[in-house]
């Protein structure tokens, strides 16, 4: 077996030896694209979302040296017409740049290296097609196709960790970007290649307002089209292995969903809910996926309201993004949007595609991004988490004195960070001074509209034993006039689905006297 054609079907047989979500049918909508101007695939997504996972698949469908049928026995592709037809028919080329660039890191010549060992590799099996000194991969690569009439299925796992990995080195990743047109642009590429599919965390790189290969059909976490599905693990890919392995599905839609993708409204983190299942605990397991210190850097970043936005995220808001300016380029930033932009790639922030609004999605997410404003000494958010804890024992005992106090508090300490002139200011340094009550309730929060919402309603967690709470929030009126227009508004009856005791919390700030006070009932 070569290192780089032929691979054979081997680490696909690995991933089939655990537990296997079946995720075969994207093998479908890849055969749809063969032999089209379609067949030029890049997917991009977030780390441990199964990029790896689906390059290996279609590694072992797609390659000729080996015997695969039974591998796909009983899986969503076997039923596919396309089926038969494509199976184990072309040679592969399968590449995961990551490990040219572990090994060659401080190489300036990475691109011509990754070419000559390309080369070298495809030239042991077809010994019969000489290299030619003048030769680079696509000059190598055409005389192959045309020498045996068979093209190529070329499949590049981790496509831009040149791009992420060496942004500093501009002339490695220009090298890099014309090396990818010559081979997947140029007007020889129907004949050498039956399909290519690429997939990273980014997409592919734009030059202005265009992509550097823009015949690639692209697939991304802000528009995934019809590959939504394949993203990660769907609600019900969940709840069925919550049942198998006896798991609590609200808790892990706690941990790991939140995630909007095309048409799928939940979408969770793959590697976290298997590894929660293996430990049978849930946990955070993101800060293993090497992107910490990307985040650290980037939020820290002196664009105009950006503390503010990551902090109103951060208490349970969202807020709104432009996603076209980015150049898919974490070199190039050059505004807030291009910040929030990356951040959803990665997967620190979920996109409301509708709503045009990025948001914190889970608690997994949420705890990595105290880790990241700890680490860039955000020191009075933090204060004002740590001291979360106390607030929500005192409204549960109905100290609205101590309540009103903590709040005070909370406003004081972010006051730098948080502008402060309205409800949704106060709403956000409440989701703040209320943030581990995150871990009890699920926290739902609504900007005012004056009609038919609270402002903030804390639902427990089933496995919770504590009373629903309603708080309503005013500016410059009184915390009697929130609490009345609860009652009014019937608040409470509009949580269908619970049953209990419910606390309502009517909540002012003065602006005069710069003091927040409180009112608190049981009902």
């Amino acid at each position: 077996m070569a290192n780089y054609i032929n691979r054979g079907n081997t680490a696909f047989k690995q991933v089939l030896k655990r537990e296997y979500i079946d995720k075969s049918g994207l093998i479908a909508v890849i055969n749809d694209t063969l032999f089209s101007e379609a067949c030029f695939t890049c997917v991009s997504r977030c780390r441990r979302f199964g990029k790896s996972m689906a390059a290996k698949m279609l590694c072992a469908y797609y390659d000729k040296s080996c015997d695969s049928r039974e591998l796909f026995r009983g899986l969503e592709i076997e039923r596919h017409p396309s089926f038969e037809e494509h199976l184990n028919k072309y040679p592969v080329i399968y590449v995961d740049m990551t490990n040219f660039v572990t090994k060659y890191h401080g190489e300036r010549s990475i691109v011509d290296i990754i070419q000559r060992t390309l080369m070298d590799d495809i030239s042991e099996v077809y010994a019969e097609v000489a290299v030619k000194e003048t030769d680079d991969l696509m000059d190598y690569l055409l005389r192959v196709a045309n020498a045996t009439g068979e093209p190529f299925i070329f499949i590049i796992d981790e496509w831009d960790a040149i791009c992420r990995e060496l942004e500093n080195n501009k002339e490695a990743m220009s090298e890099y970007v014309n090396l990818l047109r010559r081979m997947f642009k140029s007007a020889d590429a129907a004949d050498v290649f039956a399909g290519v599919y690429m997939t990273g965390i980014l997409p592919i790189k734009k030059y202005q307002t265009e992509s550097a290969l823009n015949n690639f059909w692209e697939y991304s976490m802000i528009q995934p089209r019809r590959l939504a599905s394949y993203f990660g693990f769907t609600a019900a890919e969940v709840k069925a292995l919550c049942e198998k392995h006896g798991m609590d599905y609200e808790e892990m839609e706690k941990w790991y969903d939140g995630y909007s993708i095309g048409n799928e409204p939940s979408m969770f983190n793959p590697s976290s809910i298997m590894k929660a299942i293996d430990a049978n605990v849930c946990d955070s397991y993101w800060s293993t996926t090497g992107s910490f210190e990307a985040v650290t850097r980037y939020i820290q970043m002196d664009f105009d309201g950006l503390q503010d936005d990551i902090v109103s995220m951060l208490a349970g808001g969202s807020c709104p993004v432009r996603t076209t300016s980015f150049q898919n380029d974490p070199a190039i930033i050059n505004n807030k949007n291009d910040v929030f932009t990356l951040l959803i790639h990665i997967g620190y922030l979920a996109y409301d595609r509708e709503e045009r609004r990025c948001h914190v999605p889970n608690m997994e997410v949420a705890e990595e991004l105290e880790n990241a404003i700890e680490a860039n000494n955000w020191t009075n958010v933090m204060d004002t988490l740590n001291a979360s804890n106390r607030l929500l024992d005192d409204l549960l005992a109905g100290e609205a004195d101590k309540v009103a106090a903590a709040i005070d508090a909370a406003h004081e300490r972010n006051t730098s960070i948080l502008a402060y002139n309205d409800e949704n200011s106060l709403a956000c340094v409440l989701g703040l001074a209320f943030y581990t009550a995150r871990n009890k309730y699920r926290i739902i929060r609504e900007m005012p509209t004056g009609r038919g919402f609270a402002d903030m309603v804390f639902i427990p967690w089933h496995n919770v034993n504590l009373p629903a709470i309603v708080v309503e929030l005013k500016w410059k009126q009184s915390a009697q006039t929130a609490l009345d227009q609860i009652r009014e508004r019937h608040y409470p009856e509009s949580m269908k689905d619970y049953t209990g005791e419910v606390i309502l919390c009517g909540v002012n700030y003065d602006k005069e006297t710069k003091e927040h006070t409180c009112v608190i009932e049981r009902i």
